[in-house]
């Protein structure tokens, strides 16, 4: 879950274009449009959620495991800097799966 402002104002941008998308989806099934464009918009669709579930889960990550309002000191211990590491891992294998 966003938690800070500028996190959540992020989100709840991308879901009102997720939200306009989808309203453009149903008008073009109930045009009777092409199966290619409805495809596509399904894609483009499909991608934005999936960008939307990548940054609430990444953000999920960090502010469960990577203390991420930690104190620039502890960011010089060698554990705390490898969790962070394994937390950017992590969030990057977890992108690359949702495109």
């Amino acid at each position: 879950m966003p938690h800070s402002d500028e996190d959540k104002k992020r989100a709840i941008t991308r879901l009102r274009r997720i939200r306009g998308q989808a309203e453009a989806l149903e008008r073009s099934i109930a045009d009777g449009s092409e199966c290619g464009p409805v495809l596509q918009q399904l894609a483009a669709m499909r991608g934005a959620v999936n960008g939307l579930m990548a940054d609430v889960l990444e953000g999920h990550l960090r502010e469960s495991f990577g203390h991420a309002d930690c104190e620039v000191a502890s960011l010089n211990d060698p554990a705390h800097a490898r969790a962070h590491e394994a937390i950017d891992e992590v969030a990057s294998l977890v992108r690359s799966y949702l495109k």
